[in-house]
């Protein structure tokens, strides 16, 4: 399994879950050996000007926390995208390291329907006006090439078109949405027709006195003979015992025992974070 995260280049810059995720990735017990970040740099967040909106001079200068090799490409040369993609692809693979691809671009229209960039950006938006789309530019070089005609461009173009239009039409007999359609892993039998769940009922959890004091018990001990331990501690497990025999629990054991049911009945519980580590839970 590969993770690769999309980004816009205003979010790479300014979204703290971007800084954070980066500082988890080599955790030894976080790591998803290696994440591929692709960057859609369109220059401009929005309507903010990169000047007004980072103290960097590139948006992925953030991956430099981890020291992650980013290639800057011009998105106007596809095959310069799939080269450095693919070499993306093989550091991820052989160093387990994150690793960021920006790909420099631009935005034709506004950020939405409703967006006129020229308001805020004149110069910027007529240079683009004049910028050769890239699908354009690059069948001009295949043609020219002889690696591909006229006609078998022209033939390509049609059939994605015709793809759109017969999906946009299907899209018309569709009378309802079911949203458990929409779901990635729909459960099978968890939602009726109108995607609402069938029954939100849940199995009984509870379990025998008996099985709570040999967890309290087991909480209360200490597995090693002669381990000596920490005098904070014992007086810990002591009160811990206490509580036991008295059926009488607090917030920490309570917890405990939670936790004891679960690898009772063979499932596994993973404790993690700095908190837990120190025993402040």
């Amino acid at each position: 399994v590969m993770s690769i995260l999309l980004h816009g280049d205003a979010a790479f810059a300014g979204q703290g879950v971007v800084y954070e995720t980066f500082h988890l990735s080599d955790l030894p017990s976080y790591t998803t050996n290696g994440t591929i970040h692709v960057v859609v740099n369109n220059q401009i967040g929005f309507t903010t000007d990169p000047r007004m909106a980072r103290s960097s001079p590139y948006p992925t200068d953030v991956a430099r926390v981890v020291n992650a090799p980013i290639f800057h490409v011009n998105a106007d040369d596809p095959e310069a995208v799939m080269y450095v993609c693919n070499v993306a692809a093989e550091w991820r693979n052989t160093f387990n390291k994150d690793v960021v691809v920006d790909l420099v671009c631009y935005r034709r229209r506004g950020h939405n329907e409703m967006d006129e960039p020229m308001f805020t950006q004149p110069l910027m938006y007529k240079q683009i006006h004049k910028q050769v789309p890239v699908l354009k530019k690059y069948a001009d070089k295949l043609i020219a090439d002889g690696t591909v005609t006229l006609q078998e461009f022209e033939e390509e173009i049609a059939k994605y078109d015709r793809i759109c239009e017969e999906a946009y039409t299907r899209s018309k007999d569709n009378k309802i949405l079911h949203i458990k359609h929409w779901l990635d892993s729909p459960w099978p039998g968890f939602f009726n027709v109108d995607g609402e769940p069938k029954s939100m009922s849940c199995p009984p959890t509870g379990i025998s006195e008996d099985l709570l004091t040999h967890i309290g018990n087991v909480a209360s001990s200490v597995p090693v003979k002669d381990f000596k331990i920490h005098a904070g501690l014992s007086r810990i497990l002591r009160a811990r015992l206490e509580m036991t025999k008295n059926r009488v629990v607090d917030w920490a054991l309570a917890e405990y025992m939670a936790f004891g049911s679960f690898l009772k009945e063979g499932i596994h519980v993973r404790l993690s974070g700095q908190d837990v580590e120190r025993g402040t839970f």
